[in-house]
């Protein structure tokens, strides 16, 4: 062996002269550097169109886009008629409630309801009722104008339903889901 010493107990430090690179000056040293560089440009553009591609993909489609809001002209519903429109492929009901509806709505004593909810909670003008067409119960779709109290019939099981969405008899646990909307003069706009 050389005269390099190692291990235990030895004091001298090895030598690593045989392999390391004389310096041929700055030229070796740029090229280096413009490596590190270029490389780092190609990765940096590599990820970028990886997490582009990805994120494109992940996106939502144009049918989707499509049916997160959909529009009703309100001018077109007659008093005391409920439409049926597809929102999110779920029924919404849109009812436009006479005065007396509106009375009889206001009127109900909460406490008594099983999902205690007042009707000016329920509604952005008190004319205009909006409410996702599921029974809360098992997800049927109920029977619209029908029921013991006007509103919704959910003849699967026999949930009631008042002009407000909201259980009044039968196994539905809560009422029924108001979805976002906003109404601006003729326009109710949902989602």
């Amino acid at each position: 062996m050389s005269g390099h010493a190692a291990g235990p107990g030895t004091t001298k430090i090895p030598s690593f002269a045989d392999y390391t690179k004389e310096r041929s000056g700055d030229s070796s040293r740029a090229f280096t550097y413009f490596m590190l560089g270029a490389s780092g440009a190609v990765l940096t553009s590599a990820a970028q169109s990886s997490v582009h591609g990805f994120l494109t993909n992940m996106a939502a489609s144009a049918d989707v886009l499509a049916m997160a809001k959909t529009e009703v002209d309100l001018s077109t519903i007659p008093v005391g008629k409920t439409v049926t429109i597809k929102w999110r492929g779920k029924p919404v009901f849109v009812k436009h409630r006479t005065a007396e509806e509106i009375t009889d709505a206001q009127g109900v004593n909460i406490k008594s309801l099983p999902d205690p909810q007042d009707d000016a909670s329920r509604v952005q003008a008190p004319e205009w009722l909006v409410v996702v067409g599921i029974c809360t119960h098992l997800g049927c779709v109920p029977t619209t104008d029908a029921g013991d109290y006007g509103g919704w019939y959910c003849p699967c099981h026999g949930s009631h339903y008042d002009v407000s969405g909201r259980i009044r008899k039968g196994p539905a646990p809560l009422n029924m889901e108001i979805p976002d909307y906003t109404i601006e003069g003729e326009k109710l706009t949902v989602g």
